[in-house]
C-alpha cells in the first residue's frame, strides 16, 4: 500500500501521463495543495488524500485556501476513497472538483502507468 507521499507521487505521474506539467509543493507547509498543475496557461491546485475513510470538509476548505496561495484558477481534491455528503455540498458552492475512487480508477485505466514508471517516480521521495 502506498503512503500519503507515495500517493502524491503516483498522482503526479498520472497527471503527467494526461499531458500536464505538474510540480510538487513542499512536503510540509504546503498550504493545502500537494500538486500544482499547469494547463493551458492556468494553474490547478490538487490536494491528495489517501484515506481509509471518507474525505470531509476540512480538505475542501484547505484546497479552497490554496487557490489564492498558489495563484491558481481551480482546485481539485483526489482520494482513493469517497467524500462525505457535506464535503460534496461545500464543493458545489466553491467550484472545487472532486475525484473519488471510481473516477480515479477510470483515469488510471485511461492512462495506464507501468511499474517501472511508478518505481522511478516513487524513488524521488
Amino acid at each position: 500500500m502506498l503512503s500519503g507521499y507515495e500517493f502524491e507521487g503516483f498522482l503526479k505521474l498520472l497527471f503527467e501521463k494526461k499531458g500536464h506539467t505538474v510540480e510538487n509543493t513542499p512536503l510540509s507547509g504546503d498550504q493545502g495543495a500537494d500538486l500544482v498543475i499547469s494547463k493551458f496557461g492556468g494553474k490547478i491546485v490538487v490536494q491528495t488524500k489517501r484515506y481509509n475513510e471518507k474525505v470531509a470538509n476540512k480538505t475542501v476548505q484547505e484546497v479552497v485556501a490554496s487557490i489564492a496561495q498558489y495563484g491558481a484558477n481551480k482546485g481539485i481534491v483526489v482520494t482513493n476513497n469517497y467524500f462525505t455528503a457535506s464535503a460534496v455540498e461545500l464543493t458545489n458552492s466553491n467550484g472545487i472538483e472532486l475525484i473519488n475512487r471510481d473516477t480515479l480508477e477510470h483515469l488510471i485505466n485511461e492512462h495506464p502507468i507501468g511499474i517501472n514508471e511508478i518505481e522511478i517516480q516513487l524513488s524521488s521521495f
